[in-house]
């Protein structure tokens, strides 16, 4: 980690006109991390990639959580906390009660004062079924925590064609559409064909014997017909939710 005097030097040759702000912020970029007993925290993310770390609770326990929720509130950084269980979400907000939960989603989160922008852009996240809720609240609430407008369009499968039909007004309107479902996965491609932004297709592990925990619509989304379709792993809300806040939120 770069120390306080070298900061206050760099600082010192840009305000003498020694040193471009474009070489101390590309020092900065590199900077790396806070040196934790059990973890690197990645303190320098958001400078070089938009958004910051965000925390995987699986395989953690609640105290290594606490920890690092308690360093990434000291810098003042967003907090997104995955696949929190419920057990370990009350031990942290025992500890640090300003984190919020949200059980569906298995999701923490915290917002550094003043950090409340409004919501940019328009992000569909449709879901197959309600058993799909889970993965596609983790989407969706992902795109909310990173700062994207999320519009949920739940339980519109292609058992019932017509409910995702009738959405179409709304869909075209989407910079990017996050689709959850599992048994066949063919509502991906459904959505993609009344699409003009890119689709994000997330497979749930939600079906019978056949679909091999996920691995049926796994397939089906890969083999989609439909151009602008991008897939992520089996169950993964927050990938699809992450990726669509970028695509949402990119200049062009």
């Amino acid at each position: 980690m770069v120390s306080e005097a070298r900061l206050r030097r760099w600082l010192r040759d840009v305000r003498q006109g020694r040193r471009p702000i474009e070489d101390v912020v590309r020092r900065l970029k590199r900077f790396p991390i806070e040196q934790l007993s059990f973890a690197r925290l990645d303190t320098h993310r958001r400078l070089r990639r938009g958004l910051p770390e965000v925390v995987l609770c699986e395989g953690k326990t609640a105290s290594q959580i606490i920890a690092l929720v308690k360093r990434m509130m000291a810098a003042q950084e967003l907090i997104l906390l995955t696949r929190l269980d419920q057990a370990v979400a009350q031990a942290l907000r025992g500890r640090v009660p300003a984190v919020r939960y949200d059980a569906t989603a298995r999701l923490g989160s915290w917002l550094p004062k003043g950090h409340r922008p409004g919501p940019k852009g328009l992000v569909l996240v449709a879901s197959g079924g309600t058993a799909d809720l889970p993965i596609a609240e983790e989407a969706a609430g992902t795109l909310q925590i990173l700062g994207s407008r999320a519009v949920r369009l739940y339980d519109v499968g292609v058992a019932g064609i017509h409910r995702v039909l009738s959405a179409f007004a709304l869909i075209q309107r989407a910079r990017a559409i996050v689709v959850v479902a599992g048994m066949e996965g063919a509502l991906a491609s459904v959505v993609a064909g009344l699409a003009r932004c890119p689709v994000i297709a997330v497979p749930t592990s939600i079906g019978y014997g056949a679909g091999f925990s996920g691995i049926g619509p796994l397939l089906t989304m890969l083999n989609s017909c439909v151009p602008g379709v991008a897939v992520v792993n089996i169950d993964n809300g927050f990938g699809a939710g992450y990726l669509a806040h970028v695509i949402n939120t990119t200049k062009h």
